[in-house]
């Protein structure tokens, strides 16, 4: 079965991808020649976690290629993915390619749209006598873990009521459906929403550890431990539930805001999800209170950051917690050293330049006031502390992340501060 994945952005890069590693040809599409040609190159406009040798290997073995020509993919292609990473002008992409197609031919919607829209662009189609058949399938995809999440997804959700479309991308993801992941099939709607109410059920999750961190903070308690005591318990599960890491990521903040805009035309008061994006937006204040409470002001103070990505194994910087640390700081009359393996380059788009960016964390650490791990970067973990300790004006640790040995770093002399720890 040829397949088919239109856009050129981080949805569409990965999923096209991770599809011709499945052993099936897939061509990549966009109408914008000069864009898609850089992906074929390999010039990918974005870091993700083993992506880049998942294209070289299908690349090289003809699976998977790349093309400027809709009209021909539709022609071609028994199923095409709609992957770009905006919803602007999607109506129009579906009824270009369901004309090209002039046949019945899947259409499954993975680009983030509002509830109600794959509705509409069925009846536009009913109109105008196109008889490509529609699926709403939205991916739950994690910035870092993305290949990761499609090759081991938790379940696949498929809107649509037609069958046939259903037995042709069961088809399609045959390795994940043989393995036991579950496929569950509803209407489009219910398909549409589950992307947003995924996201903002995981950013109250979030928001409410973070919020308990701050309370072990006055009573003496650890989060970490408290964290996996709650995890432990069947009913709540560990993931996303490490204090002191905000929610995050290039498509968060969209989601959440598209859900709470939905709630308002219907007169719904989203009441926990209004708190918890208030905590989670919160964040970074929280963490300039705690930098400034360990070395007395900011102002006119040197600060070491490691990490500018709101995650580790990506470079997204959206929604990223230590980023809007560097804005306060910098805002507090503070001055901000930076490092970040990936990261940097989307940082100084956001930043204008008012950081030094070092390349390495011992370029950050000379010399400033205090050192602040803002990003849970394995490499961090084994930083030559012994090294940071002489070259620090002042032994200040104040570790976001949780990630580091607090014991060991504390005898070898820093002030360790945690997130929600004794």
């Amino acid at each position: 079965m040829q397949i088919g994945v239109y856009g050129s952005g981080y949805l569409a890069t990965v999923i096209s991808a991770c599809l011709a590693d499945f052993g099936s040809p897939v061509c990549c599409c966009h109408a914008d020649g000069t864009r898609i040609m850089e992906v074929a190159q390999g010039n990918i406009p974005f870091f993700e976690k083993n992506l880049q040798e998942v294209i070289r290997r299908n690349v090289r073995s003809g699976r998977l290629v790349y093309s400027a020509d809709p009209e021909e993919l539709a022609r071609r292609a028994q199923v095409i993915f709609l992957a770009e990473d905006s919803p602007d002008g999607l109506g129009e992409l579906v009824v270009r390619l369901a004309s090209a197609a002039g046949r019945f031919q899947v259409l499954s919607i993975v680009t983030p749209a509002r509830v109600g829209s794959t509705r509409k662009f069925e009846e536009t189609l009913k109109e105008k006598g196109l008889k490509s058949l529609l699926v709403c399938q939205p991916m739950f995809f994690t910035n870092g873990c993305a290949v990761e999440d499609f090759n081991w997804p938790d379940r696949i959700l498929l809107g649509t009521p037609s069958s046939e479309a259903v037995c042709s991308l069961k088809q399609i993801f045959h390795p994940l459906v043989m393995r036991g992941v579950p496929v569950l099939v509803t209407n489009y709607e219910t398909a549409e929403l589950a992307r947003e109410a995924t996201t903002a059920f995981v950013a109250t999750k979030i928001s409410f550890i973070n919020e308990i961190a701050s309370l072990c903070e006055h009573v003496n308690a650890d989060a970490v431990t408290l964290a996996l005591a709650l995890g432990l318990d069947k009913k709540i599960a560990p993931r996303c539930l490490q204090p002191g890491a905000g929610m995050g990521g290039i498509f968060a903040e969209t989601d959440m805001e598209s859900i709470t805009g939905l709630a308002r035309e219907n007169r719904v008061d989203l009441k926990v999800l209004n708190a918890a994006r208030a905590v989670n937006l919160d964040l970074a204040n929280r963490l300039m209170q705690k930098v400034s409470d360990a070395i007395d002001t900011v102002q006119n103070k040197d600060v070491g950051i490691l990490g500018l990505a709101f995650k580790p194994n990506t470079n997204s910087v959206a929604g990223s917690a230590s980023l809007h640390l560097a804005q306060n700081l910098l805002a507090g009359g503070a001055r901000v050293r930076a490092y970040d393996p990936v990261a940097i380059p989307d940082a100084r788009l956001q930043l204008n330049g008012t950081v030094k960016y070092c390349e390495s964390a011992y370029g950050v650490a000379e010399g400033v006031d205090a050192l602040v791990i803002a990003t849970g970067w394995p490499e961090f973990r084994t930083l030559d502390f012994a090294k940071i300790r002489h070259l620090v004006k002042r032994p200040i640790i104040i570790d976001t992340k949780n990630l580091l040995d607090s014991a060991r770093l504390r005898a070898m002399g820093f002030q360790y501060m945690g997130v929600g720890r004794p």
